[in-house]
């Protein structure tokens, strides 16, 4: 398949700048995927397409105010990207002027509370950074740090709380895994007293997901690596689940990916931890998940390609063109869809 097969005309000013006040005030399409019948409703309307049995997977990561802004020893601007944690104190980073940034620069953050050095230079123009401080390093970067909104959202976040799940527990990614952003506690408790199980993986969610494909054939990308790890808790209630007859749905592309990567052909999930480049598009058979909450992705991207896997590429296309027609908000901060 081509990767033009998965574009779609998108009009610029559906492309939501800021979140709701209400998370759970998005709206919801709903998608068959055998049937591709589509209906539209509100997020919290998810409720009633679950049914006791079943269980839920939610991402856990939490994102890191990963975006630093300082000045090297001559004064002039410069900004580092925290991506993967690579060694102790060690990261891999985008950083720019690059052409300034180059093995053995170093940067100054605030008032000196923290220093990088550039110790190295990986695939791509990414920088390995030696960090310096006193303390803890995660408290250093609340301090000092800023979230990294995704490149098409220019409006400032006034409450970076608002990008972050309220289920966020492991800090370590360097975008939101934005399915999650609908749901609120109230929303979650029912979601459980209705016989529902929730269970958790960590996916630590890197700059990656927002990559173009560039080649013209999809099976020609190269996939990014993720970080993710399953709890043997997580593992036995989605056995659990499947041995029962239960539907395992995944919120996000991000759980998705998490438990297809550690699921065995029989339809179980072990647990387990590592590095996952798991690429699904449409030929891929589903191991594990039977239903996905998402949101509206990005023409040509990977993650468009994910839900045509599971849903197919016509009923989604379709989908899309319905949700521009009703003016659905798009992408990170915008509504969302449910793929059962």
């Amino acid at each position: 398949m081509k990767t033009s097969d998965f574009n779609f005309d998108l009009p610029q000013e559906l492309i939501a700048q800021t979140p709701l006040e209400q998370r759970d005030a998005s709206r919801l399409l709903m998608l068959d995927k055998s049937s591709g019948e589509i209906r539209h409703g509100v997020f919290t309307d998810l409720l009633d397409r679950l049914e006791p049995g079943d269980c839920m997977v939610l991402n856990n990561s939490r994102v890191l105010p990963a975006r630093l802004i300082g000045h090297r020893p001559t004064g002039g601007a410069c900004e580092v990207l925290l991506l993967i944690n690579r060694d102790d104190n060690v990261w891999e980073c985008l950083v720019r002027p690059g052409r300034k940034l180059k093995e053995g620069a170093t940067v100054i953050f605030g008032d000196g509370e923290l220093t990088a050095t550039i110790v190295g230079e990986v695939a791509g123009g990414n920088r390995l950074v030696r960090f310096a401080y006193e303390g803890i390093f995660l408290e250093v970067l609340e301090q000092l740090g800023r979230m990294p909104l995704p490149p098409y959202i220019t409006a400032e976040l006034e409450d970076s709380e608002r990008y972050q799940t309220v289920y966020s527990k492991v800090s370590g990614s360097a975008a939101a895994p934005t399915a999650g952003l609908h749901f609120t506690p109230e929303l979650l408790k029912k979601i459980e007293d209705k016989g529902v199980k929730l269970c958790y993986v960590t996916l630590h969610v890197g700059l990656g997901t927002f990559r173009p494909v560039k080649a013209e054939r999809i099976d020609e990308h190269e996939m990014h690596s993720e970080y993710c790890v399953i709890p043997q808790e997580t593992a036995d209630v989605v056995n659990e689940t499947k041995a029962n007859g239960g539907r395992v749905i995944c919120v996000g592309t991000t759980s998705c990916r998490t438990v297809e990567s550690w699921g065995n052909e029989d339809g179980t999930l072990r647990a387990g931890a590592g590095w996952t480049n798991i690429f699904i598009y449409p030929g891929y058979r589903f191991k594990v998940l039977d239903a996905l909450v998402t949101n509206f992705h990005l023409p040509e991207s990977t993650l468009i390609m994910l839900v045509s896997a599971l849903a197919g590429r016509e009923n989604v296309l379709e989908a899309y063109r319905q949700a521009v027609e009703e003016r659905y908000r798009f992408f990170s901060f915008g509504d969302a869809m449910f793929i059962s």
